[in-house]
């Protein structure tokens, strides 16, 4: 069982999320696509949480004005170069406390 998975129910939360990012937001009954815009930056998904993931590039990349392709990283990755299994680990649940370990000091 993942912390947190991608369902309707989370629709709610990541809708207020984009808001409390400074977002507006918007579905487009229509289409059914859901919007979000700040700053003339318009992004548009099938899903409440697929909208936080684009919005999510866009503050990864903080592009100070548009051009073709702003969002791209230059990097070989692709779904076949994935494992097919996730890493050894201990889920959080499962942790006596329910803490992250503390980051180690590089």
């Amino acid at each position: 069982m993942p912390a947190l998975s991608e369902y309707p129910n989370v629709f709610n939360t990541a809708l207020l999320v984009i808001q409390q990012k400074g977002f507006r937001v918007w579905l487009d009954k229509a289409d059914e696509w859901y919007g979000a815009e700040r700053d003339g930056w318009e992004f548009k998904a099938t899903s409440p949480i697929a909208l936080l993931g684009l919005i999510a590039i866009f503050e990864h990349h903080q592009p100070k004005q548009f051009r073709e392709y702003w969002w791209r990283i230059d990097e070989p990755m692709d779904d076949h170069s994935l494992p097919d299994v996730p890493p050894d680990f201990v889920p959080i649940y499962k942790r006596p406390d329910g803490r992250a370990p503390k980051p180690k000091p590089q």
